[in-house]
């Protein structure tokens, strides 16, 4: 209910910047960093678009920051083009957080902060995408990044520098953030504020004309209004599968290599036992035995670890290696000679002494050849398989990265290659609502919309089981087509605008007349309307939030905007008419010191306040360090990046 308010108090300049720098980590590692001498539409990449105290920021550093925040962007929206994220101000507010998280990076260090090489390895070895199949940091995986990102590794590591350095200068302001009760209760006596006025429509369809437009007039509609007609970057993903299917050779293990295996890996068919504890360690040899006494005489391992001021942890079924190794072999050795339920006595490891319980054991009888025989054979022919593929997919590697074509490829391996054209970066078919790519191949796209025609890739969809080699071909920037494949829609839009502006005439004159005295209804009737969409309005704000989740009307968040007996014209979203708004009443409930809504309010208001006091002590940073911006060269970025050069 109160998130409205929130989302009132989120500033353009206050919480971007707030949320910036908490998340400083993954911008800096989806900002691409385009090295070289790179030129945009004049400005040499080298060149600087602002000066940051001593330090510069050149044409490269905000392109990169640009096109990371894209590739951002491009996750909640996959067909926002750069061109529409320039025009939806995206430009705007990356630029001010790159210039931010210069500014407070030197006022950090001017005054003795500082992000060590150690922390700054803590935080990669942190994100995910730097992390193997199980989850560990591993460090071909961390280059592989980097190249796919076009990122160094000094680079990234400056930008997690910086970043901890603002979180460092920022995070007393965000925390310092406490709502005024007189001030909470203002706001929350808002959400019950109740609202009464009167809505009412002129539609541009009632006055849109009949006959066509010439030509001449068309093709200047169309030329002034391009940027409604832009349609999606499409491309056409050919591929083709292989996998088991593709294997040929008969992979059947011998009896002699099952035996072998058997051989091999005969502590694993060995008789096993397992085991699952709780536990926990105490400093002192004295202590545990004291804690081991007190729970042998009947209080329970957790209510004697409870009161002792330990948590206990509770591990589960390992065998006696794995446990050794987690805990000491002395631990081990005693949790491996106990009974189910026994405590063992306090042993030591690095950590301290245990005190800990058996709580479960596993017994594995030992299994003979002629028992496991079917589960090696398995297990053999899937290593065999895996190894078919490994080397077939290595020699189709070999073959793309030397050139050749997806075509010739299938030819040689006999794979079939099948086509999705007209495919959208969200993988939907462009012009067939409701289609979109084979799943199978559907993780392929990101990579897709980034190669270039006729250059195959390999690709894993299933780790070591189902592989495909792709390409592109067929790629449609995005753009506004030519005005004969969407002349009916350019007519439309035409009687459309054409309508809007008579609408806005008959508008203009009902709401003069509602501010001389007049309801909207009398005053669309003086006014010749004869169809009146009129709606009266009797609303509290409680309401109008519980369909926060859905698209509120434009014009009844105007209306909520509004001062009492003020009367507002408001354009349709789509052109589609202009609504007459007037604000009879504003009737304002008190809110009570007992009433839960204050405390609510107050806690999502501070939020809105932390993201205030951040921007206000990065405005006073950046006048500390001093910003001077190359307005010419940042415009100059900007058209480039918007098309527009």
């Amino acid at each position: 209910m109160i998130s409205l308010f929130r989302n009132f108090f989120q500033s353009k300049i206050g919480l971007p910047i707030f949320i910036g720098f908490l998340v400083i980590v993954a911008l800096a590692f989806a900002a691409s960093d385009i090295s070289g001498s790179a030129t945009f539409g004049g400005l040499s990449g080298d060149d600087k678009v602002a000066a940051v105290g001593d330090a510069t920021i050149s044409a490269n550093d905000a392109n990169g920051a640009i096109n990371g925040a894209l590739s951002r962007a491009r996750q909640q929206n996959p067909t926002i083009t750069m061109p529409q994220f320039v025009a939806e101000g995206g430009f705007e507010i990356e630029l001010g957080l790159l210039i931010d998280r210069y500014a407070l990076g030197m006022f950090a260090q001017e005054y003795g902060l500082r992000a060590g090489e150690n922390l700054v390895n803590s935080e990669i070895l942190q994100i995910p995408a730097f992390r193997n199949l199980t989850g560990d940091f591993d460090q071909a995986t961390y280059q592989a990044a980097l190249r796919r990102q076009n990122i160094t590794d000094a680079i990234l590591r400056k930008d997690i520098a910086d970043g901890l350095l603002a979180q460092q200068i920022l995070r007393p302001a965000l925390g310092a953030a406490r709502l005024p009760t007189a001030a909470a209760k203002h706001y929350a006596s808002l959400v019950l504020e109740r609202r009464r006025g009167q809505i009412g429509l002129i539609s541009s369809f009632a006055y849109a004309p009949d006959e066509d437009p010439s030509e001449e007039v068309l093709t200047a509609f169309y030329g002034s209004n391009q940027g409604d007609f832009i349609l999606p970057e499409r491309r056409t993903l050919r591929f083709a599968q292989f996998g088991a299917a593709n294997v040929t050779s008969d992979l059947t293990p011998s009896a002699e290599q099952i035996a072998a295996r058997f051989e091999r890996d005969a502590a694993t068919y060995a008789a096993q036992e397992r085991r699952a504890f709780s536990s926990f360690v105490v400093p002192t040899e004295e202590a545990a035995q004291a804690i081991t006494d007190r729970i042998r005489s009947g209080l329970s391992l957790e209510a004697a670890a409870a009161e002792a001021g330990f948590n206990v942890s509770t591990v589960e079924l390992r065998d006696q290696e794995q446990t050794g190794t987690a805990t000491s072999f002395a631990v081990a050795e005693q949790l491996f000679q106990a009974e189910r339920g026994a405590l063992i006595d306090p042993a030591r490891s690095a950590l301290g002494w245990y005190v800990a319980r058996v709580d479960e054991i596993e017994r594995t009888p030992a299994r003979s050849l002629d028992q496991v025989r079917d589960e090696i054979s398995t297990l053999l022919q899937q290593e065999a398989l895996a190894a078919e593929l490994a080397e077939l997919s290595s020699r189709i590697e070999e073959m793309v990265d030397t050139g050749t074509s997806l075509t010739d490829v299938a030819e040689q391996f006999g794979l079939e290659v099948t086509a999705a054209p007209g495919l959208l970066a969200d993988g939907n078919v462009f012009g067939s609502p409701g289609q979109s790519v084979n799943p199978a191949v559907r993780p392929l796209l990101d990579t897709a919309f980034q190669m270039e025609e006729g250059n195959p890739q390999l690709a894993e969809i299933v780790p070591g089981a189902q592989f495909v080699v792709f390409d592109v071909s067929d790629i449609t920037e995005s753009a506004a087509p030519p005005i004969d494949e969407v002349r009916e829609q350019a007519i439309a839009a035409w009687k459309i605008s054409e309508g809007s502006k008579e609408a806005r005439k008959i508008a203009d004159t009902v709401l003069e007349s509602v501010r001389s005295g007049s309801s909207i209804t009398d005053a669309m009737r003086e006014a010749g309307i004869v169809e009146q969409q009129v709606q009266d309005i009797d609303l509290t704000r409680r309401e109008l939030l519980e369909n926060a989740n859905q698209r509120l009307p434009s014009s009844l968040v105007l209306l909520f905007s509004m001062a009492q007996g003020s009367s507002k014209l408001l354009e349709d979203q789509n052109s589609l008419g202009w609504f007459v708004i007037n604000l009879d009443e504003i009737a304002v409930e008190e809110v009570a010191d007992d009433d839960p809504l204050l405390a609510q309010t107050r806690q999502q208001i501070t939020g809105a306040l932390s993201g205030e006091y951040a921007a206000q002590l990065s405005t006073a940073v950046r006048e500390h360090v001093g910003i001077e911006r190359n307005e010419e060269a940042i415009e100059t970025l900007r058209r480039t990046l918007a098309g527009e050069s």
